[in-house]
C-alpha cells in the first residue's frame, strides 16, 4: 500500500493539479496495459502455419519467413498511413468544441451538419471509391482534410458550415476508402485470410494509442498558438500522410473480372445497393454496424455531462479521464486476438469465431451501458461514481475489442468489388442513428438515454448471433 501511495504521490506531483482519484485511474490503466502488451508480446506465435498458408507457401514457393516479411512490409506501409490519419483526426476532435466556443457560432447546428452531410453523400460516396481507385479517394481525402481544417482558421458561420458539410464527406472516405484499399490489397497479395485480424487489431491498438497521443499533442500545440493550433497540426499530419499514401498501388472494384474501367458510376451504384437489398448477411452487417457505433456515438456525447454532473471529489480532469478511456480501446484492441483464438478453439470453429467474439463484445458493451442506466435512475450520484466510471471504461474496451471484429466480418461478408459502395451505404443508417442519439440528449434524462445505448447494443448482439448461427460459405473475394 506504502509503495502504491508513494507511486500516485509522486506522479501528483508531477502531472497538472488533478485529484487523486484521477492520478489513481491513469495509474491502473497504465499498469493494465503495459500488462497486457507483455503477455500479448510473448504468448503471440506468428511461427505457425495455417492449412490455408502451407497451400499458400506450396503455391508460390516462398519460405514462411519470406511470405511474414512480405505481409509485415505490406502491413506496416499501411499502418503508417493509419497511425498518422488518426492522430491528426484525434487532434482536431479534442479541440473542436473549444474552437467554436471561442467564435460564439452555433455549435449544435456546425455538428448536426457534418452528420446530415454525410447521411446525404454517403449512398453515392462509395460507388466513386469503387470506381475511381480507393487510392485516389485515400489522396482526396487528404486534400480535403487539409482545406477543412484551413477553413478553421476562419470565425465567419457560413465558412464554418462549409468546413462541416466536407467533413461529412471526408469522415465517409476516412472508414471506407482506406479499409477497402487495405482489404483487397491484402488478398491480391495473396496474404492468408486469417492475418487480416493481424492488421485489424493493430489498427484498433493504434487509434486507442494515438488518441492519447493526440491529447497531449494537442494541448502543447493549443498552448503554443492558441485555440487553432491543434488544427495547424493536423494540416502538417494530413499533408505527410498524403506522402505516404502516394507509395501505395492502386486497387478498384471490380478489378479481378478487369471490369472497373468498363463499368459505369451508375451500375457500381445501383449494383452495391442490390446487393445489400437482396443478401440478408450483408444487410445484417450494416445493421450492426449502425447500431453498435451509433451507440458509441451516443456515449461520447454523454460522458462528459454525466461524470461532470455527479460532481465528483477534487471535479472532473476530462484529458485524464479521456486518456483512461484510449487505454481502455488500446487493451481491447490487443485483447482481440486472444478473445477470437478462444472462442474458435473453445466455444466453436475457428470459421465462427469471428461472429461469437462480436456477440460477447456487444454483451459486454450493453451491460456496461445498463450500469449507469440503473445507477443514475436509483442511487445517489456520490455512491454511483466509481460504478459509472468502471462502466464507461469497460464499454470503451468493447469499442477496442469490437472494432477489428467488425472489420473483420464485412472483409468476410462484403465483396471486395463492392468495398467502398457498401461500406458507405452502412453509413447511411449509422448518422441517422447517431442524430437520433444527439437529439435525444437534449429531451431525455442521462439514464433514459443510456439505457437506449445498451438497447442499441443488445439489438446487434441479438442480430449478430443470428449471423452466428447461420451457415458459413466461402467469402466472395471479387
Amino acid at each position: 500500500m506504502d509503495g502504491k501511495s508513494s507511486s500516485s504521490e509522486l506522479l501528483a506531483g508531477i502531472l497538472p493539479d488533478w485529484p487523486q482519484w484521477a492520478v489513481s485511474l491513469l495509474l491502473a490503466m497504465s499498469a493494465a496495459l503495459a500488462v497486457t502488451l507483455a503477455i500479448n508480446h510473448f504468448t503471440s506465435n506468428d511461427e505457425k502455419e495455417s492449412p490455408e498458408e502451407k497451400k499458400i507457401l506450396h503455391k508460390s514457393h516462398k519460405t514462411h519467413e519470406a511470405l511474414l516479411a512480405e505481409f509485415n512490409s505490406f502491413r506496416w506501409s499501411y499502418l503508417s498511413v493509419y497511425l498518422v490519419i488518426m492522430l491528426a483526426d484525434w487532434m482536431q476532435g479534442t479541440h473542436m468544441y473549444t474552437l467554436y466556443l471561442s467564435y460564439n457560432v452555433n455549435i449544435s447546428a456546425l455538428f448536426l451538419t457534418g452528420f446530415l452531410s454525410g447521411a446525404l453523400f454517403a449512398p453515392f460516396l462509395g460507388s466513386l471509391v469503387d470506381k475511381f481507385g480507393r487510392k485516389r479517394s485515400c489522396i482526396i481525402y487528404c486534400v480535403l482534410e487539409i482545406i477543412i481544417n484551413w477553413l478553421e482558421h476562419y470565425s465567419h458561420f457560413g465558412t464554418l458550415l462549409l468546413g462541416r458539410v466536407l467533413g461529412g464527406i471526408s469522415t465517409n472516405l476516412l472508414f471506407s476508402a482506406f479499409e477497402s484499399w487495405m482489404t483487397t490489397e491484402h488478398r491480391r497479395k495473396g496474404f492468408p485470410e486469417e492475418w487480416l485480424a493481424r492488421t485489424y487489431s493493430d489498427c484498433s491498438i493504434a487509434n486507442g494509442s494515438t488518441a492519447v497521443l493526440a491529447g497531449v499533442v494537442a494541448q502543447v500545440l493549443e498552448d503554443l498558438f492558441g485555440h487553432i493550433g491543434p488544427f495547424q497540426g493536423a494540416i502538417a499530419l494530413t499533408f505527410l500522410a498524403m506522402i505516404l499514401v502516394f507509395r501505395w498501388d492502386e486497387n478498384y472494384g471490380e478489378e479481378k473480372e478487369g471490369s472497373h474501367a468498363e463499368s459505369s458510376l451508375y451500375k457500381q451504384f445501383v449494383d452495391g445497393w442490390k446487393l445489400v437489398a437482396i443478401d440478408s448477411k450483408i444487410f445484417r452487417i450494416g445493421l450492426i454496424q449502425a447500431l453498435s457505433e451509433g451507440g458509441t456515438y451516443t456515449f461520447v456525447f454523454m460522458w462528459v455531462p454525466t461524470l461532470l454532473g455527479m460532481d465528483p471529489p477534487g471535479g472532473v480532469p476530462t484529458g485524464a479521464v479521456f486518456s483512461s478511456l484510449m487505454m481502455a480501446i488500446t487493451i481491447g484492441g490487443v485483447c482481440f486476438q486472444p478473445v477470437e483464438q478462444f472462442f474458435g478453439t473453445r466455444i466453436t470453429s475457428k470459421a465462427k469465431a469471428p461472429e461469437i467474439s462480436a456477440v460477447f463484445a456487444y454483451i459486454m458493451a450493453s451491460m456496461s451501458m445498463a450500469v449507469p442506466a440503473l445507477c443514475l435512475c436509483c442511487a445517489p450520484a456520490g455512491v454511483c461514481f466509481e460504478k459509472v466510471l468502471a462502466s464507461f471504461l469497460l464499454i470503451e474496451f468493447c469499442v477496442g475489442l469490437s472494432s477489428p471484429i467488425a472489420g473483420m466480418l464485412r472483409s468476410k461478408y462484403v465483396p471486395d468489388a463492392y468495398q467502398g459502395a457498401i461500406m458507405n451505404i452502412f453509413r447511411l443508417p449509422l448518422n441517422a442513428v447517431v442524430v437520433s442519439g444527439t437529439y435525444a440528449t437534449d429531451i431525455f434524462e442521462p439514464y433514459q438515454v443510456f439505457g437506449v445505448v445498451s438497447g442499441l447494443f443488445f439489438t446487434a448482439a441479438v442480430i449478430q448471433m443470428s449471423l452466428a448461427i447461420g451457415k458459413t460459405k466461402e467469402v466472395k473475394k471479387d
